[in-house]
């Protein structure tokens, strides 16, 4: 007698994916406020930058913490944490006139995206999935987080255009608290080997931290974080600068695209889309080929299309062709270093163990984001900050190829 196959869209991984789309939807929206908030207080392009890059690396600090907390206290119960967080950074963002109250608040939200993103949801799904199934579950979820940047952007642009940006704040809060209906199919078994039951937390961490396979994987993921939060922060100004013009009897302007600042935002909508395949072909690919090497290859992409993007003349069309290759790997590692965490290290602490590699993430980020506003002040323009992240793009390529791709014999120490 056949055994049934495993149920690939289960209510938790649903559950998952609302919670997490409407997470990255409002973070991936951050951006396109960087002109109004900037040109509404007579900020320096860095005030601002340096709140959202506060805003990234809380989230990594928070994203181990939060990862902990689900797993003493439960899932849910994070989740609901984070997104009260979320909320009450949001809100209390609208009310703040100065740099110094934004950078402060956003450490508020950065810790809300911590506890309503990829390290809780992605555990929670990856727990609950099959081991058939577990890798496109993982891809599925974070794919969902593109579906929010397709419209997150879009929607703060269309929202600005009736309302204040302090307005669309409250709502983007009142939509984060919306996402906790989806709550109660977040429910999820604990499926762990002997030995992960065993291992306390602290052992875990302490086999990982000796394992330099964790160390490269850690070192690797800086370079997403900087080029992703570098271009969702700063590439919508940057087309509305350095952009030629667009004629108003193309086809673009047909689909009512007719400024630099519109194609801005449809630029974040069209990476999150293209996103949505690149990160669920990564992750069914991971189920057949070498992790380490599909993220190497990745990165390496990456590296490329960025070093062509900025040798080329910056046009709508360049543009347009960025967005779509770049989306295709945007999320694609997320899925393949989660896959590969859980793979060497166990599903019983994954969560905590993706969170920590997480963190360098958002060390990229903050870098990103900052380093953005920092340059683009001093020099005008963003190239410097466009290169570094080329180089860094490089380096991760370089990094994930020593990996060892086994898993660990669990110790409960």
């Amino acid at each position: 007698m056949t055994q049934a196959r495993a149920p690939l869209m289960t209510p938790v991984l649903i559950g998952g994916c609302i919670i997490i789309m409407i997470s990255f939807a409002i973070r991936a929206s951050f951006g396109v406020f960087q002109i109004p908030i900037a040109e509404e207080f007579g900020w320096l392009r860095a005030e601002f930058s340096l709140a959202i890059a506060i805003q990234n690396l809380a989230w990594g600090i928070g994203q181990p913490i939060f990862g902990a907390i689900a797993e003493k206290f439960g899932d849910r119960r994070a989740i609901i944490l984070g997104a009260l967080v979320y909320a009450a950074g949001l809100v209390l963002s609208s009310f703040a006139v100065t740099p110094g109250a934004h950078q402060f608040l956003e450490i508020l939200v950065g810790f809300g995206i911590a506890g309503t993103g990829f390290g809780v949801i992605l555990a929670v799904v990856g727990r609950a999935a099959s081991d058939e199934n577990r890798s496109l579950a993982l891809g599925i979820a974070t794919a969902a987080g593109s579906a929010g940047q397709v419209f997150g952007a879009p929607l703060a642009e269309v929202l600005l255009s009736f309302y204040s940006w302090q307005s669309v704040f409250i709502i983007f809060a009142a939509l984060v608290l919306l996402s906790l209906f989806a709550l109660p199919m977040m429910r999820s078994p604990a499926p762990a080997s002997r030995g992960e039951l065993e291992q306390s937390m602290g052992a875990a961490l302490k086999q990982a931290f000796r394992d330099p396979s964790f160390t490269l994987i850690f070192l690797g993921f800086f370079s997403c974080g900087y080029q992703l939060a570098f271009v969702t922060a700063h590439f919508p100004a940057m087309v509305t600068e350095m952009c030629g013009p667009i004629a108003p009897d193309g086809m673009l302007a047909a689909f009512g695209i007719t400024t630099t600042s519109a194609l801005g935002a449809v630029a974040i909508s069209l990476i999150g889309l293209a996103n949505i395949g690149g990160t669920i072909a990564a992750a069914w690919l991971g189920k057949r080929y070498s992790k380490k090497y599909l993220l190497a290859s990745i990165y390496m992409a990456r590296t490329v299309v960025a070093a062509a993007f900025i040798l080329s003349p910056i046009t709508p069309g360049s543009v347009l062709l960025f967005s779509l290759i770049m989306g295709a790997l945007w999320l694609a590692t997320v899925p393949l270093t989660s896959g590969l965490i859980a793979h060497i290290y166990g599903l019983r602490y994954m969560g905590t163990l993706y969170g920590i590699v997480f963190f360098s993430h958002q060390l990229g980020s903050f870098l990103g984001v900052w380093l953005g506003g920092a340059l683009y002040d001093l020099h005008g323009d963003y190239t410097l900050v466009w290169w570094v992240g080329v180089g860094v793009g490089l380096f991760s390529a370089i990094v994930h190829l020593p990996v060892r791709e086994r898993a660990l014999n669990l110790r409960a120490a």
